[in-house]
């Protein structure tokens, strides 16, 4: 109910200004009438009010739009993520969960996160007010909570202007021994959560500081008299640790230990605990930190030797702590250890330790933040460089087909033995590598035209063969091991053979020395998700191909780039970087699934899962036929063309004429409809772009067909069909020629929609 009056709070008063400023411009219109002496003032004044109206408007719209795409990237992260994560609204109502978190902690869909805590804190509507007021001023918090089960961490990061997201880990008590009680306060002394040992000091859940001790009486190594369940008693000294502003925890010491700092007691801690001297040394450290740190002694050591990313001087930072600044403020800092990447949250905190003043560091292990908000950040960045590699391959397809087309235009009317035809051949032959580019860049965007049929893969394969042979060279043999009973796929030939092209010479080029590359085919039965680093491969029927070579292997630590684009190992001048990004992006298009496996000197293996097609044979969408020189057969008929770019206007006009159409030509859909409005003008069939400035082809084309419903239309893009499909989907007599094409493609296209 709350979420739902927050929201049409919002958009009461985004209407609000809408009716404000369509008043104003009718009333200063209407005023115009009434008073003529000022109507150029008030039409004026009511044109700025309408401006103002669409502008505003369009703000909105664009502003939705972007907040659309945060949260579906951010979705996207969250769903690839197996610790427990949600997306809320500003105001801290549930608009996402994934199954993690549904799992763990129930369904908390469209409800506020403080329900989501509610078993778990004793009042969490304080504590998701600070984290919140942490979040707007910071953009991110992070706050553990200990509590009956061990310990509670959040971790909260803002997502545009509409959104969080929540990370919430849970991790039980240690198997070594008891935790200490200990309680997280808040603001005004109002205690957010207490661990078993707590409850079972105080005998129940306590809501207030003040209900066992005045709060003025919490300081650093302080004994004071608590009110337990047992009565009053002086035998606890409070160590605070500020977790984060206007949240403190209290750990409650037995004073019968003569030395709070002693290890049993700080090995029972369930976060790490560091003391360190003026000097930056380490001069104690518990059991967790020392896992943290992946050390078994770092008494003695420097801080320094062990952390690194802080961005200043570890001395530096630990003399201000001393001073008494920077105590309230947490680090993330990268543990400096050889077998994994581990990020830590430290917190500094000044206690007096038998008359001695000490500084203690809390690790917090944020290596799963850090993880996930990586993951968001690579989402976020593959998104962009696809949108990126997407809009370039359109403009550079719009170039190649004026470069290529009006080669062809040329060939023509130069005859083979002349002096000019090499060079012309020569530019014909370099715009299709070029056009080969550009295609990787639609297949790393997932923007590629695929044109899928049922394959078998032992026949692609067996007619791949002899090309792969003659890829890997005489030091390299090539293995073909199949399942005698694979079942088929559906994908499309072409680029099926592409991904097995690539992943053979990758494997080449591991094998400096020669050896062996085994490409083996077989069928595997899913009975459950298959979860592999950020992918979840549902239950049910794949075919398996793994291309498996003897080379020299890939670190760990790059496996996880190796499918960015532009990323390679080769070194300067061997490799475009987009080699296993065209294999990732061919592989997602087709609904399949890749993934790496490598080990240093053993060799590396790709697995490539593709569902299994169970339904019926689909013949292949035609492939566009090869360039011809000369059209054999004159056209007949009066052709609408619709194209933004002035060159490849001019190519395709002319090479329509050349075949014996009547070509009017229009640079925008709005020309063509006014073109149209002469009834009496015979229009056979629409050539047109789809992606324009203003009105887009598939727009103007059902306007057009309003008066001209039997008129035929070829649509030309260099975007990929699907990219425009739900738009031209329900539309009859519709052909796709993708861009680049060349003139006897174009054509023959023509030629066969006017039939």
């Amino acid at each position: 109910m709350m979420k739902s009056t927050a929201k049409n709070i919002e958009n009461s008063q985004l209407r609000g200004v809408y009716l404000l400023l369509f008043l104003s411009g009718v009333l200063a219109i209407g005023g115009s009438v009434v008073a003529p002496q000022i109507d150029g003032l008030l039409l004026l004044i009511g044109g700025a009010a309408f401006t103002c109206l669409i502008c505003f408007a369009f703000y909105a719209a664009v502003q939705g739009m972007f907040q659309r795409g945060i949260f579906l990237a951010a979705k996207t992260a969250a769903e690839l993520s197996a610790s427990p994560v949600l997306l809320t609204d500003k105001n801290a109502f549930v608009v996402f969960q994934n199954k993690a978190m549904q799992d763990e902690f129930g369904d908390c869909l469209d409800a506020p996160m403080a329900q989501a805590l509610d078993d778990d804190l004793i009042e969490p509507l304080p504590a998701i007010a600070q984290i919140l007021q942490d979040v707007k001023g910071n953009g991110a918090a992070s706050q553990e909570f200990l509590t009956d089960g061990g310990q509670l961490k959040v971790y909260v990061r803002k997502i545009g202007r509409r959104y969080l997201l929540w990370q919430i880990q849970r991790s039980e008590a240690g198997s070594g021994g008891a935790f200490l009680p200990s309680i997280s306060v808040g603001r005004h002394g109002v205690i957010l959560s207490m661990n078993t040992q707590a409850r079972a000091l105080f005998g129940m859940r306590v809501h207030r500081l003040d209900q066992i001790a005045p709060i003025n009486s919490f300081r650093d190594g302080q004994i004071i008299e608590l009110v337990t369940k047992d009565g009053r008693k002086q035998t606890f000294i409070t160590k605070c640790v500020a977790r984060a502003v206007g949240r403190t925890e209290f750990i409650l010491v037995e004073h019968q230990v003569s030395d709070c700092m002693s290890q049993v007691d700080c090995d029972s801690l369930p976060i790490g605990l560091l003391t360190i001297s003026r000097e930056g040394i380490i001069t104690m450290a518990n059991s967790r930190a020392r896992k943290l740190l992946n050390q078994s002694d770092v008494q003695g050591g420097p801080l320094a030797a062990y952390f690194e990313g802080l961005g200043r001087s570890i001395p530096d930072w630990i003399s201000d702590a001393y001073a008494g600044r920077g105590l309230n403020k947490s680090e993330f800092l990268r543990v400096s250890r050889d077998d994994r990447e581990v990020f830590v949250q430290v917190y500094l905190s000044r206690i007096e330790d038998q008359g001695t003043e000490k500084l203690i560091a809390l690790l917090n292990d944020a290596t799963e933040l850090k993880t996930l908000e990586r993951q968001f950040v690579q989402s976020q960045k593959m998104q962009a460089i696809g949108q990126l590699a997407g809009g370039v391959a359109h403009d550079f397809n719009n170039l190649l087909t004026a470069i290529s087309g009006h080669c062809d235009l040329m060939l023509l009317r130069h005859d083979k033995g002349g002096p000019d035809y090499p060079d012309l051949v020569q530019i014909h032959q370099n715009a299709n590598r070029a056009a080969g580019l550009v295609e990787q860049l639609l297949a790393f965007s997932r923007k590629q035209t695929l044109r899928p049929e049922v394959l078998d893969l032992r026949d692609t394969l067996s007619d791949l063969t002899h090309l792969l042979n003659r890829l890997v060279g005489e030091t390299v043999s090539l293995q073909l091991k199949h399942d005698p009973l694979l079942p088929p796929i559906r994908a499309d030939r072409r680029q099926i053979e592409q991904v097995l092209m690539n992943l053979v010479v990758n494997a080449r080029d591991a094998m400096a020395n020669g050896g062996k590359i085994v490409i083996e085919t077989e069928k595997t039965v899913l009975d459950e998700p298959l979860v592999r680093n950020r992918a979840s491969v549902p239950p049910g029927e794949y075919v398996l191909v793994q291309v498996i070579d003897e080379g020299e292997g890939i670190p760990e630590d790059l496996q996880q780039k190796i499918f960015e684009p532009f990323y390679t190992t080769k070194r300067t001048g061997e490799g475009t970087g987009l080699g296993l990004s065209t294999v990732y992006g061919i592989v997602k298009q087709s609904g399949g699934y890749i993934f790496v496996n490598s080990e240093m000197d053993k060799g590396t293996t790709f697995q490539i899962l593709f569902p299994v097609h169970s339904g019926p044979a689909i013949s292949p969408v035609a492939e566009m036929p090869e360039p011809v020189r000369m059209p054999t057969k004159a056209g007949q008929g009066v052709i609408l063309l619709v194209e933004d770019e002035a060159p490849v206007r001019a190519f395709a006009s002319r090479a329509l004429r050349l075949r014996g159409y009547t070509v009017i030509e229009a640079e925008s859909a709005e020309a063509a409809l006014n073109t149209l409005a002469d009834g009496t003008l015979h229009i056979d069939l629409f050539v047109s772009d789809v992606i324009m400035p203003g009105m887009d082809g598939p727009t103007w084309v059902r306007q057009a067909r309003e008066m001209r419903p039997d008129v035929s239309v070829v649509f030309v893009s260099g975007y990929a069909e699907d990219a425009f499909g739900g738009a031209a989907q329900d539309m009859e007599k519709v052909t796709f020629l993708p861009k680049p094409f060349s003139l006897s493609a174009l054509t023959d296209t023509v030629s066969k929609a006017l039939g």
